[in-house]
């Protein structure tokens, strides 16, 4: 994937190396627990990293943490710590930095020109905070076994970056445009909050009779996700030629890698279709080529389906 030669986004909270947040590195837990409603699925085993592990509270930017089920009613009675006035804002000047920067700066252009047109909604970028080991957020506590992870909360995209080498070192994974695409999940997280999807979907999973029907909100969730990720690359590559030989190719491996159900085969479980907070893999490859393919957030639509 191409992003050298692309602008730097100025929307990075850098908090790497803070006090108190580190611990060094960390990477994600394998989930152990039941699938539940959780917030974050781990994405690590899952994009292959990038959204997925069988209980959701570890699984990417999870359900919860996205819909704002659950811990969002503890969150508004805990406060987020003091924010350091100190805090580096801007582009990073490290390579994992910039990466970070210039994915999200390719992302925010596409995004202020495809969210007007096609849904006549004006864009407004969220912040994406770097950190490691451990941050504050407006959702709650960030930890790095959570997963990358959207905040509705503060608009907000969290990312520990030790997320990446635990991709590739540990799983097998990785690559710059399987890097982008957890960056890009996130963003269209954001995407759905700004259409009022994320509010709507908190309010049905209240309203929900069971936690399967919760949990089937939360699948077309991250498959919304999913699609629109895939349309921020098409309509990215259609402006800028960012794909390179075999980018797609692993991104739909990736995808089929992750599905809920190849991660509870992977961890000896049983698949309970009613547990999943994500998909299928069939499910996610589906939804991921459907954005790529279109190009339209309209072809993203996984709640008519």
């Amino acid at each position: 994937m191409k992003w050298e030669d692309f602008r730097q986004s100025d929307n990075i909270e850098d908090r790497r190396g803070e006090e108190g947040g580190g611990g060094g590195g960390g990477g994600f837990s394998l989930p152990t627990g039941g699938g539940g409603l959780g917030m974050g699925t781990i994405i690590v085993l899952g994009l292959i990293g990038y959204a997925l592990g069988i209980d959701p509270r570890i699984l990417i930017g999870g359900a919860e943490m996205v819909t704002g089920a659950g811990r969002s009613q503890q969150v508004q009675q805990a406060a987020p710590r003091q924010q350091s006035s100190s805090r580096p804002q801007g582009a990073p000047n490290d390579q994992l930095g910039r990466f970070v920067s210039a994915v999200l700066a390719e992302n925010e252009d596409v995004w202020s020109e495809i969210l007007p047109a096609q849904k006549g909604v004006k864009f407004v970028p969220p912040k994406l905070v770097m950190f490691d080991g451990q941050t504050s957020s407006a959702c709650g506590q960030a930890e790095s076994a959570m997963g990358p992870f959207y905040c509705p909360s503060d608009r907000k995209i969290y990312l520990d970056t030790s997320f990446f080498n635990e991709m590739k070192s540990r799983f097998g994974g990785g690559g710059d445009f399987a890097y982008a695409y957890v960056i890009s999940h996130e963003m269209g997280h954001h995407i759905e909050n700004q259409l009022g999807i994320l509010q709507k979907v908190q309010q049905a999973q209240q309203r929900a009779q069971s936690k399967a029907q919760a949990n089937g909100l939360s699948v077309r969730v991250e498959l919304m996700a999913d699609c629109l990720a895939g349309v921020w690359a098409s309509n990215a590559d259609r402006k800028w030629q960012i794909l390179e030989k075999g980018d797609i190719e692993k991104a739909i491996a990736t995808a089929q890698a992750i599905g809920d159900d190849k991660l509870q085969q992977a961890s000896g479980r049983r698949v309970v279709p009613d547990s999943f907070t994500h998909g299928s893999a069939a499910q996610r490859t589906q939804w991921l080529q459907k954005g790529l393919q279109s190009g339209q957030i309209d072809s993203c639509n996984t709640f008519a389906q």
